[in-house]
């Protein structure tokens, strides 16, 4: 990946951007990977070929790496606390949908989850 590359990555924590790229492919790149909140989810990574989530909640201190093609999703939806009153949102989310499997992220903030749901929507209708 040469600087130019590296450099336009968005990401919000240097151990989960690292997490993303030991796991890459020949030829694969990184997109974003933004640190998630709630319950059991740590970060969802994007490259251009698919979305890794990492899932915390496994019994025993294990956690997972889900990687979800971009082939494999059928949908990707949107949702923002924001007020119709135009208030500042203090959290988004997103949900990824897959024939057997819907998987939720939760973001600080409305912008992170909106830049993560449209990677994928441009992604899944290529």
């Amino acid at each position: 990946m040469t600087e130019q590359q590296q450099q336009q990555v968005v990401f919000d924590q240097q151990k989960q951007l690292d997490l993303i790229r030991e796991g890459l492919q020949q030829g694969e790149q990184v997109i974003a990977v933004y640190d998630a909140i709630g319950g059991g989810t740590g970060f969802i990574g994007l490259t251009d070929r698919r979305a890794v989530i990492q899932d915390n909640s496994f019994m025993g201190k294990k956690l997972a790496l889900t990687s979800v093609p971009f082939s494999q999703i059928t949908s990707v939806s949107f949702v923002s606390n924001k007020s119709m009153f135009g208030r500042l949102a203090s959290h988004s989310a997103i949900a990824i949908h897959t024939a057997s499997k819907t998987y939720e992220v939760e973001f600080r903030g409305e912008n992170k989850g909106k830049h993560v749901h449209d990677i994928i929507l441009w992604k899944i209708l290529q």
